[in-house]
């Protein structure tokens, strides 16, 4: 087999392949065999119709075909693993030539956008800040107040709604004279905001036994979007009573005895999370740092393709506004990670066995899924490969982050690398290593 490439742009190039026939003739007999098993021709068993027979049944150009329909992705990536490309897309193929007749060659082209050239900076000419680490009595008064309300406990009480009040309500919606849910004893923090808009106000001046009606637009299943006639009846009203900040606290919470200790436990906690937080400041700087100064051409097919799916799953495809924001949006993803692909090359960043896992067991978890149950659920759509990249990607960005130079506003180093061990207040050990990037992720999602 012969290959040659034109490149087209920086981003697209085309590519002539010519095999030759002793190559695809194993693909013919395949076809032959295929067609012969398919079809019962009178005086023939099954799988037994001889070559001349099935040529003057169907004609030799029904075998060529499916003959080039099965070979054609084999030979396209052995082009393309010949010519050291890395696509992005699906190829366009034109067969342009095939053995219809005699001993002919089979000649293709194939046009297909492929990963760019171009070249990284030198890491550690990479400078970025952060925000230093101030500790404020505020920021104690919060992990303090934390801390309470997770001793708190919620006491029922005959009055009336007010928001922040912690309710027990049944709940039913209808469109039409059609019922879509109903559900009993759902317990809800009003002003939460997180279920049906309306809801909240619906709510605040109900007492026990009462019922207010309200529409609101469905969040999920099928009716998705629809305004329903919704009825919210309230079972109970609960108030969260916090615990006193005394030193009987202190030793209910912790292994303290005195408050004034569970302070300072709480303030060097409270500075292991702006240290942990710096972590994730850099690496977003150091990303869209990457992302201004690095020139990549951009595949427009591709971005044209992603854009449009998007519009269209969201049935927005007219709108012209919202379209910019997609373009937008989808340019910096896909720059992104052909970045940092390509400093997984360059890196030579290898993904373990137990950072593939640790990352499932972190995904399953924000999915709510058992590890097991959702690595086969990824297993069976074949996603592993991307899941892989992705890990791949994180690892590149942690790489980058221990080259680079990190200093606060106030002109001080910044140890990326530097870990934190501090006491949690029920008296277990915690190792903050801010320069994890799962954690730095979860940090932001919380």
């Amino acid at each position: 087999m012969k290959s040659a490439v034109e490149t087209l742009n920086p981003t697209r190039v085309k590519l002539t392949v010519e095999v030759p026939f002793e190559e695809l003739k194993p693909s013919l007999d395949a076809a032959y065999a295929a067609i012969g098993n398919q079809v019962q021709i009178p005086g023939f068993r099954k799988g037994k119709v001889p070559a001349r027979i099935i040529e003057q049944r169907f004609g030799r150009g029904a075998v060529v075909g499916e003959a080039i329909n099965e070979a054609l992705p084999q030979f396209y990536g052995q082009a393309i693993e010949e010519n050291n490309l890395q696509p992005l897309g699906q190829p366009e193929v034109d067969v342009t030539g095939a053995p219809t007749e005699g001993d002919d060659p089979l000649v293709f082209t194939a046009e297909v956008d492929v990963r760019p050239e171009f070249e990284l900076p030198k890491f550690d000419e990479i400078k970025v800040e952060v925000d230093p680490i101030k500790v404020t009595d505020e920021d104690v008064d919060a992990e303090v107040e934390q801390l309470r309300e997770r001793f708190g406990t919620l006491k029922t009480v005959e009055r009336a709604v007010t928001k922040g009040d912690f309710v027990s309500i049944d709940l039913k919606a209808t469109i039409g004279d059609e019922e879509i849910d109903a559900v009993e004893g759902i317990s809800y923090e009003v002003g939460a905001g997180n279920m049906l808009e309306g809801m909240d106000e619906a709510l605040e001046g109900l007492s026990a036994g009462e019922s207010k009606e309200f529409t609101a637009a469905l969040a999920g299943g099928e009716h998705e979007g629809q305004d329903a006639d919704c009825v919210v009846t309230l079972q109970a009203v609960k108030k969260r009573e916090l615990p006193e900040l005394d030193d009987e606290f202190a030793q209910l919470a912790s292994e303290h005895d005195t408050m004034d200790e569970l302070r300072a436990q709480l303030t060097t906690q409270a500075e292991a999370g702006k240290r942990f937080q710096q972590g994730v400041q850099a690496r977003d700087k150091v990303l869209e740092h990457l992302l201004e100064n690095v020139e990549i051409a951009l595949p427009q097919g591709i971005i044209d393709a992603e854009v449009n799916s998007h519009l269209e799953g969201e049935g927005r495809l007219e709108d012209d506004e919202h379209r910019a924001e997609v373009d937008e949006s989808t340019r910096k993803a896909l720059k992104s990670q052909l970045l940092l692909d390509k400093i997984v090359e360059d890196e030579e960043i290898q993904v373990s066995q137990e950072e593939l896992i640790e990352y499932l067991i972190m995904s399953a978890q924000q999915y709510g899924m058992d590890p097991n149950t959702f690595a086969q659920a990824l297993d069976q759509q074949g996603q592993v490969p991307q899941v892989l990249s992705e890990v791949a990607r994180r690892k590149a960005l942690a790489s980058v982050l221990e080259k680079v130079s990190v200093v606060d506003t106030d002109g001080n180093d910044v140890d990326l690398n530097a870990e934190v061990e501090v006491e949690d207040v029920d008296g277990s050990d915690i190792e903050l290593d801010v320069d994890q990037d799962e954690k730095a992720d979860e940090a932001d999602k919380a």
